[in-house]
């Protein structure tokens, strides 16, 4: 998933993994802030640590440090959960930033959050000259954007894409939040292939239609690659698709302008 920043903590990874799959569900809790409070005693676990659930009861969960293989109590008040390594639930604004801005991440460190209020509701969160946020928009076919140019079938399709080219962000995705210097990579959806016996150059133009002005709609990175599956596919089931010398070439990128954002409405 793009190009992550390297490093040497190859063996702290194979020891969470192992952990992982030993607790509830391989369900991962990340520390939003020092518990107990330092005012009140010692802190078992630091903010920022990663745990693996071993139990729920109530309000409190029953976990092991994936660092120090300590098992106690934490309040869910004081954890979010972790899916894919980037996806978290249950975290506000602030302390995502305060997580993002921990030394342990790198310039283009990212994470996307749930709406701790509206379920279904996301933001992307990343660290580049502070913490820039990023509405993520949800569209009537559950289709997923942050530019109305650019749209997606699911976030992982939309990390993968981000961690390839900024595309319009502050930066280029580099590696989930607390990922550190990990060498290893993030536990995602592998990314979109694009099918590269179609050539958008064979297309005639008047296909689609145009505006006022005579500039041709301008079409998402999801329904390009839709429509290249749907015309490569028509192509080999009527006998007209030409295997021809583009099939070696790489499939192009769509350029999309940046656009501003409102760090206030996010």
């Amino acid at each position: 998933m793009g190009n992550l920043i390297k490093g040497t903590a190859k063996e702290a990874n194979i020891e969470e993994a192992d952990i992982t799959h030993k607790g509830l569900g391989g369900e991962v809790l990340v520390v939003t802030g020092d518990y107990p409070s330092p005012l009140v005693s010692k802190p078992i676990f630091r903010m920022g640590e990663k745990l693996t659930v071993l139990a729920q009861e109530a309000s409190w969960w029953r976990v092991r440090s994936v660092r120090t293989r300590t098992e106690n109590y934490i309040p869910n008040t004081h954890v979010a959960k972790v899916y894919h390594g980037w996806l978290f639930e249950g975290l506000e604004r602030q302390k995502a930033e305060a997580l993002l801005q921990m030394p342990c991440n790198v310039p283009g460190s990212f994470m996307v959050r749930e709406s701790t209020s509206d379920r279904g509701v996301y933001s992307l969160s990343v660290k580049h000259r502070g913490v820039q946020h990023y509405r993520i928009c949800r569209m009537d076919n559950s289709w997923y954007y942050i530019s109305p140019r650019l749209t997606f079938q699911c976030l992982e399709d939309m990390i993968t894409h981000y961690s390839d080219c900024a595309d319009g962000l502050c930066c280029t995705l580099s590696c989930p939040c607390l990922s550190g210097t990990s060498a290893e990579q993030p536990n995602t959806a592998p990314p979109v292939v694009m099918r590269r016996n179609f050539n958008w150059k064979d297309v005639d133009s008047r296909t689609f239609h145009e505006d006022a002005d005579g500039i041709g709609m301008a079409m998402s990175y999801g329904v390009r690659n839709s429509m290249a599956a749907y015309m490569s596919l028509s192509g080999a089931l009527d006998g007209t698709g030409q295997k021809r010398n583009n099939r070696n070439k790489k499939s192009k990128s769509l350029f999309v302008p940046s656009w501003d954002y409102d760090p206030d409405n996010v």
